[in-house]
């Protein structure tokens, strides 16, 4: 079977990438985006199961960071672990003053927000860190600001006011050479979010954002990974380490006609790269092959993986290169890793790389190779860290 999209992407639209994307935002309103997604005893469970602490977890009030030890309190475990315990009553005090809660890296804490962020890298190519955002009043988290990176906003539950005030700056980014210009004082846009609807909002957009007077709210920001012409160039010199001009000494105390020479040279290496039509396509392919995994562990199958049929394999990596060699050997690239496999393989590994979870004896159907032979590939694979194994679900 293939994995069937996020209800969050396919409500993005199919012309997303066309139009929308590091253009303009969108609102896309209604459906069943977040059916099942997320609820507050969800929140409630992660709160009281983890120790999550600032920046991870903190408070905000008009762009101020709350003191942590206004909601917690310090504990001393018996090894002399030092931690700051969530103390519920006084973070209820300072939602309810007008805080707003944020828990970073929240897909890193909650199975469905994980697969919601698998769904949109896979999507758009771009690794995603999803961050949660609770409020309970008309007061502004953070002011009027703009993100480094494109975001994709997901309302789980009450409203939120969003006003738009558009860019001021052509993408602009985190280490910047000139400040971006601040924001007319109207809004060219302003609406309230309920559950079920999703917002793109580009880099660079200055936004305001607060619940509505009264209203609870919950809403989860997925934010992406910028990928700039330096990210391109910085890539393009990394490669070029293997040319031995890129790597010589500069001839500081030479003549002038050496350190012209030197710098001839490397605008040739250089040049001939950016004249290459298919870089850009190189460099993403590259990306999708490095992109990192959300690594899990396959206990208790430590010492390998068993031949049994009905144990489930699933691909970690979000992104990943698959195709032949020359010699028309299955080449899967992914997590910064590639591995080899006979001919045979191919078709096993096209099964696993759709992200879905499959019964050993489904991958081996059909392929030529044995039940043994099909979990040495996935055993190597597991031992590589971007397929994890485990019992029936």
């Amino acid at each position: 079977m293939t994995a069937e999209p996020h209800a969050v992407v396919a409500h993005l639209g199919e012309d997303f990438l066309a139009e929308a994307s590091g253009r303009t935002y969108r609102l896309m309103p209604g459906g069943q985006a977040v059916a099942g997604l997320l609820d507050w005893d969800d929140v409630n469970e992660i709160l009281a199961r983890h120790r999550l602490e600032a920046p991870r977890l903190r408070l905000s009030v008009n762009g101020v960071a709350v003191p942590s030890d206004a909601y917690t309190v310090r504990e001393v475990a018996r090894r002399r672990t030092v931690w700051n315990r969530l103390h519920p009553a006084a973070l209820h005090e300072q939602l309810a003053k007008g805080a707003t809660l944020v828990i970073d890296s929240f897909d890193e804490l909650h199975p469905g927000v994980q697969s919601l962020a698998g769904s949109l890298e896979t999507a758009l190519r771009s690794r995603v860190q999803v961050n949660l955002y609770a409020s309970w009043t008309a007061t502004e988290g953070f002011g009027v600001h703009w993100d480094d990176h494109d975001v994709v906003v997901v309302q789980v539950d009450g409203r939120k006011r969003w006003r738009i005030y558009g860019p001021t700056r052509v993408a602009p980014t985190y280490r910047d050479v000139a400040e971006a210009e601040m924001p007319p004082e109207e809004p060219i846009a302003e609406f309230v979010l309920v559950p079920g609807d999703v917002l793109y909002l580009p880099r660079g957009w200055w936004h305001a954002v607060s619940a509505s007077e009264g209203e609870r709210s919950l809403h989860l920001t997925c934010g992406l990974t910028t990928t700039t012409g330096r990210d391109l160039v910085s890539w393009v010199l990394d490669s070029l380490l293997s040319e031995e001009l890129v790597r010589a000494d500069l001839p500081h105390f030479g003549s002038a006609a050496e350190k012209q020479r030197a710098v001839n040279g490397l605008r040739e290496l250089i040049v001939k790269e950016l004249a290459d039509g298919s870089l850009i396509d190189r460099y993403f392919e590259h990306q999708d092959a490095d992109e990192r995994v959300r690594l899990r562990p396959s206990l208790p199958f430590v010492a390998g993986v068993p031949a049994d049929p009905d144990l489930r394999a699933r691909l970690l990596a979000t992104r990943h290169t698959l195709g032949t060699d020359e010699d028309g050997n299955a080449v899967l690239a992914a997590g910064g890793e590639s591995w080899t496999f006979a001919p045979p393989a191919l078709p096993l590994l096209e099964r696993l790389t759709d992200r879905s979870e499959h019964r050993l004896a489904d991958l081996v159907s059909s392929t030529g190779l044995t039940l043994e032979q099909a979990a040495a590939v996935v055993g190597e694979l597991v031992a590589g860290q971007i397929v994890a194994v485990g019992g029936a679900v």
